[in-house]
């Protein structure tokens, strides 16, 4: 074996190179599993439909989302398939209005604005918005807050109307419950503590 000759130095590069190309491909092939709607971390788009919670599982130290029975949103339960567009559309109206650039999801975006990771079990929805907006669910007082943020200030900070319609507001809403129910191995920490003696 010459350690001076080039060709070992480029069959030691190439075959490294192999090597990792196939470990990469097993662990983006794994990592699917976990990130892929209906996979083990994250549910299907249908999970809108129901109850969504969030608690301290003390054998893995962390806070868990907790799927509950039927709680449709908006008072409709939908198929994959129309939770599937809800999504999309959701998903559409936080990109277009740049949600991003004051809020945080999933540990990307500002610090301006509340994270909105786990924004659906936020109990300020029941215990202030509903009484503030006059809305009976929660769902519908985060629609109309996302429709007239102008006539809700909040504190301080006042997000601004980004004309937001009925249909997308109700859509983004949906996003909202479904990304709360997304394991986010305990992201954002402290998030959620309702187990007995924490």
């Amino acid at each position: 074996m010459n350690f001076q000759d080039p060709l070992f130095w480029r069959a030691g590069a190439v075959s490294t190179t192999l090597v990792m190309l196939v470990v990469l491909a097993f662990l983006s092939v794994d990592s699917m599993r976990y990130i892929t709607p209906g996979g083990i971390n994250v549910p299907d788009y249908d999970v809108i439909n129901h109850a969504i919670d969030y608690r301290f599982d003390w054998s893995r130290t962390a806070d868990v989302p907790v799927i509950g029975g039927d709680e449709p949103l908006f008072g409709k339960k939908v198929t994959k398939a129309e939770a599937e567009k809800i999504m999309e559309k959701g998903k559409l109206v936080i990109q277009s209005r740049n949600c991003m650039n004051c809020h945080t999801i999933f540990g990307n975006g500002a610090y301006y604005g509340p994270d909105l990771t786990k924004a659906w079990l936020d109990p300020a929805w029941q215990q202030i918005w509903m009484p503030a907006t006059g809305k009976a669910t929660k769902e519908e007082a985060m629609a109309e807050f996302l429709m007239h943020p102008d006539k809700y200030p909040t504190w301080r900070r006042k997000m601004p109307d980004l004309k937001i319609t009925e249909e997308e507001a109700h859509a983004t809403v949906a996003y909202l419950k479904w990304i709360s129910a997304i394991d986010t191995n305990g992201f954002p920490s402290g998030f959620g503590h309702k187990s007995v003696g924490r």
